[in-house]
């Protein structure tokens, strides 16, 4: 009997006991995931116990899996009304089992309850007491925390921007101009988080009293004077100024196709609202006068980006690559600066060429600058604009010059003047090759001997020295019916047209009854006694290079080198590929966590009497000026923001931004 009372006096005090540890536990569950900035807690960094007993924790995490992100996310952004909430929720049930509904009592404890809990470095401080009731002893029972892997320490200086609640209204106000103007608060480092990088274990995140927006500080390098209000620049003569990007914006399609390329990026910043929101705001920001874009993936371009950069004053021309490929390559440009004068894609694929069965493309055109009426009667020269993405694969550099020669010879085309000479020329675009490799030493030398070189060299991407088969570039590099030079010009560009049409008559046709063809049987030719069993011969004192001399005036055949091919364009880089101040190598890209150049913008430039032109720096600037450059990052600053994309560049390359001068002549 005695024990049966007992029993009864001590259920109460059981049910007790198991509701305070729950609202225990749920505040401080919920205080800890409002803290955090991962959603991300059941990878490497999954709540991890620290109490003896694991199957409670198990519990506890199926309760807060169960209760989902959203009740973390509106807990941060409520502050203590979320909290008390919980609270109030779990008394509720405590005073329902305990028989002792005191709305006062209730209140109190709430609050009380909820101070003592938002202690967040205190975990281990025993439950407050409530009004009426005696203390109730410390809760026993394992205590949560984030628990970090440890990590190796070649990424210690590796970062991310914390991506929970608390970075989420910084978002919301301005997904990209705080990486421009307004530098965040800086965090605690008990605070910041850490995003696991699979395959290279974990990135530390480095003090977080650096902004982000120091971290990946680009300056602005200016090579010429202040100019005046009308943009044109006084110096040794008037200039017409303009400024033109490049910049491969990342097609959503080739992400996700190539999603493991991003396992180190929180999937919030890659998703395309966020990314188009940031790229907007680089536009607007950087305000160029000419656009040069890579990877526009077609429905995203008609559907959102055309027309807001309609809307920022530009007019657009898209080229979708060939075949079933979704992306293409966009050139933009502001009709209060450039009239157009002609716009041509250039696509090279060529059907039945092995060479050329790529789908990549290409967009030249040609703009005639506006100059400001009250300058008088003055003229700039055209300008000729050309945007590409060259095949990317590193083993085909065959592929690579031939689509670089298709280019040339449409920039050649479209830019040649009536005397020969070329107007100011600017070539940029994704080249997937590395500063001083031979077809990027091609476009800035204007000759490349190939005859000989394994294919993978030509874009120096990776080595594949090592491997037994290698492909081997073999002269001509591509067969004639391309109708291209080694010259990299149109054939009929380089050949006048004929004033009058060759007549064969009977006499011409008779010449060439006793060449070398001629003589010989055909295969497959039925043999007829009397008719096909004869072989003419030749008359004495017929020479036989007469049918050589001869077949050079039948047919417009061009010569070509052996295994060379040249240009005339006279072009140079934008960018020297070098940062003096860090003394590491400029960065456009980082595939796989490596940083290297592949973006590049070239332009006109007089070479000088140095025959010797090795060294791009022989290069002076011609009728088009270069007046300043946004620059480029080393490979251990983009380290230090989680490497590309992140929160505040949204694409895996950097912007390329120039500033040029044009000559303004009388005329």
């Amino acid at each position: 009997m005695i024990a049966s009372c007992l029993c009864y006096l001590l259920l109460p005090a059981a049910r007790l006991f198991r509701s305070l540890s729950d609202a225990f536990f749920t505040c401080r569950k919920n205080a800890l995931l409002a803290k955090s900035s991962s959603p991300q807690v059941e990878g490497n960094f999954a709540m991890a116990p620290r109490g003896p007993d694991q199957e409670e924790c198990e519990g506890l995490l199926q309760q807060w899996r169960e209760e989902g992100w959203n009740q973390a996310l509106s807990t941060a952004s409520e502050g203590p009304l979320a909290d008390k909430g919980l609270a109030e929720s779990s008394l509720a049930l405590l005073m329902d089992n305990s028989g002792e509904p005191d709305a006062a009592s209730e209140d109190k404890w709430s609050s009380r309850q909820l101070s003592d809990l938002r202690a967040a470095e205190n975990l281990e401080q025993p439950f407050p007491e409530v009004q009426g009731e005696e203390p109730l002893a410390e809760v026993e029972g394992p205590l949560w925390a984030a628990v970090p892997v440890q990590t190796g320490p070649q990424y210690a200086d590796c970062a991310v921007l914390p991506m929970g609640a608390m970075a989420a209204e910084q978002w919301e106000e301005d997904p990209a101009m705080v990486a421009w103007s307004i530098a965040p608060e800086p965090m605690p480092q008990e605070e910041t988080s850490m995003w696991p990088f699979e395959g290279l274990e974990q990135l530390q995140p480095p003090p977080m009293e650096i902004p982000y927006h120091e971290i990946l500080w680009r300056e602005w390098e200016d090579f010429s004077t202040q100019p005046d209000a009308q943009g044109l620049e006084a110096g040794d003569g008037p200039q017409f100024q303009f400024t033109l990007m490049s910049y491969n914006i990342l097609a959503q399609d080739l992400m996700q196709q190539s999603s493991e390329l991003y396992l180190h990026c929180h999937p919030d910043i890659l998703n395309w609202n966020y990314r188009f929101a940031n790229l907007m705001q680089e536009f607007q920001h950087w305000d160029p006068d000419i656009l040069c874009l890579q990877e526009v993936q077609e429905d995203h371009y008609w559907e959102q980006l055309e027309p807001s950069l309609r809307m920022m004053g530009f007019t657009c021309f898209y080229k979708r690559r060939t075949g079933c490929k979704t992306d293409g390559c966009a050139v933009c440009y502001k009709p209060t600066r450039f009239r157009l004068l002609c716009a041509s894609p250039v696509e090279y694929f060529r059907p039945g060429l092995e060479l050329l069965n790529r789908d990549n493309v290409g967009l030249v055109l040609l703009l005639q600058p506006l100059v400001p009426e009250g300058l008088g009667q003055v003229s700039v020269a055209p300008l000729c604009v050309a945007n590409t993405h060259v095949l990317y694969n590193p083993r085909r550099g065959d592929v690579k010059l031939a689509q670089m020669a298709i280019l040339l010879a449409e920039v050649d085309k479209v830019a040649r003047l009536s005397d020969g000479s070329h107007c100011p020329i600017i070539l940029c675009g994704d080249l997937n090759s590395v500063p001083d490799s031979p077809l990027y030493n091609f476009i800035r030398d204007g000759e490349l001997q190939y005859n000989g070189m394994p294919a993978w060299k030509v874009s120096g991407q990776e080595d594949f020295s090592h491997q037994l088969y290698q492909r081997k570039l073999q002269a001509p590099l591509w067969p004639s019916s391309l109708g291209i030079t080694d010259c990299c010009q149109y054939v009929t560009s380089c050949h006048p047209k004929r004033s009058e049409r060759r007549k064969y008559g009977r006499d011409f046709l008779l010449r060439f009854r006793f060449c070398n063809i001629a003589c010989q049987r055909p295969v497959g030719l039925v043999l007829m006694e009397g008719v096909t069993d004869t072989k003419p011969d030749r008359p004495a004192g017929w020479a036989e290079s007469i049918f050589e001399e001869e077949i050079s005036e039948l047919e417009p055949v061009f010569s070509r080198s052996i295994g060379s091919i040249q240009h005339c364009l006279h072009l140079t880089s934008v960018y020297t590929h070098f940062l003096p101040q860090h003394g590491r190598p400029e960065v456009t890209t980082m595939p796989l966590g490596l940083g290297m150049t592949v973006d590049y913008i070239f332009f006109s430039a007089e070479s000088c009497e140095n025959e010797n032109r090795t060294d791009h720096r022989l290069d002076r600037d011609g009728t088009l000026k270069l007046l300043g450059r946004l620059s480029l990052l080393s490979e251990e600053i983009l380290w230090a923001a989680n490497g590309l994309p992140n929160p505040f560049y949204s694409s895996d390359h950097l912007c390329l931004l120039a500033s040029f001068g044009m000559e303004v002549t009388a005329p």
